[in-house]
């Protein structure tokens, strides 16, 4: 796919702080457990849309000394993630930004090839997919895992939830991406040519205080602040007053004794 024919991704969530905050707590034991069996030593890995680079810092720990290279658009994202393998002492990780459908080596470079939480913002996850499956070795693996929204559930009922996960459907679609994006993958997989696809699933869940407490912390500044609320507000699909009440919602889910909040991931392991 060459520069004109790329599509043009707008990014959902943006890389406020609260996000990138919310991004740098996953690990690869919290967020890619599906992957780990298959991490040896000495394997060749690239992380798609590494994102602050904690999960590919993980990675670099299990598979040393094999090199592992993190990719993402964002240079600032980038240096973050650079930072954070300097403070963990990881010497075989490299983070470098680049693109997703045009990845910057050469045919069969890689191990394993992985991306977390990617393909629900992209208009052309099939394409991502298939350069993604020609940067694989062949027999090599190319893992994905993403969240399915409609397949959200939370407990007590709070309208201003369903209000959100209808606000953030809008804004997604017209961004071109696809929120439901964790019941696709095996789809999406064979769509890419590949005839090899395990899948699995996996829940994030947030149920005791801490948790609850975290989550609605973090997700109602990202109304506030993020990409969301821009783009909300810029699409015409909430105004300010809006993503005030969206905001206490959250809060107000966040401060029961009972809230409960369980967010679904498909996952699929793809051989090139």
């Amino acid at each position: 796919m060459n520069a004109q024919q790329q599509p043009e991704d707008v990014y959902t969530h943006g890389h406020h702080e609260s996000v990138v905050r919310a991004h740098a707590s996953r690990t690869a034991e919290n967020s890619a457990a599906f992957v780990i069996p298959h991490l040896l030593a000495g394997t060749s890995v690239l992380d798609v849309g590494c994102g602050p680079g904690s999960i590919t810092c993980d990675f670099a720990g299990l598979v040393a000394p094999g090199q592992v290279v993190g990719l993402d658009r964002s240079p600032d994202v980038v240096a973050q993630a650079t930072e954070l393998a300097a403070e963990r002492g990881v010497g075989n990780v490299e983070f470098r930004t680049g693109n997703i459908y045009d990845l910057d080596f050469e045919d069969e470079s890689f191990d394993l090839v992985h991306a977390h939480q990617v393909l629900q913002h992209l208009t052309d996850p099939v394409a991502a997919l298939r350069e993604m499956r020609r940067v694989a070795k062949p027999g090599a693996i190319v893992a994905v895992r993403d969240a399915d929204f409609h397949g959200m559930s939370w407990y007590p009922e709070v309208p201003e939830l369903d209000e959100w996960m209808s606000l953030y459907q809008k804004i997604a679609r017209r961004n071109g991406a696809e929120p439901d994006a964790g019941r696709r993958l095996v789809s999406w997989a064979q769509q890419a040519g590949f005839t090899q696809v395990a899948p699995s699933s996996s829940n994030w869940l947030y149920a005791t205080a801490q948790q609850r407490a975290w989550q609605s912390r973090v997700w109602s500044e990202r109304v506030l602040h993020s990409a969301f609320a821009e783009q909300a507000l810029e699409y015409g699909l909430a105004n300010e007053a809006d993503l005030a009440r969206i905001a206490a919602g959250w809060h107000r889910w966040g401060a029961t004794s009972d809230g409960y909040f369980l967010i679904p991931n498909g996952e699929v392991i793809a051989r090139a």
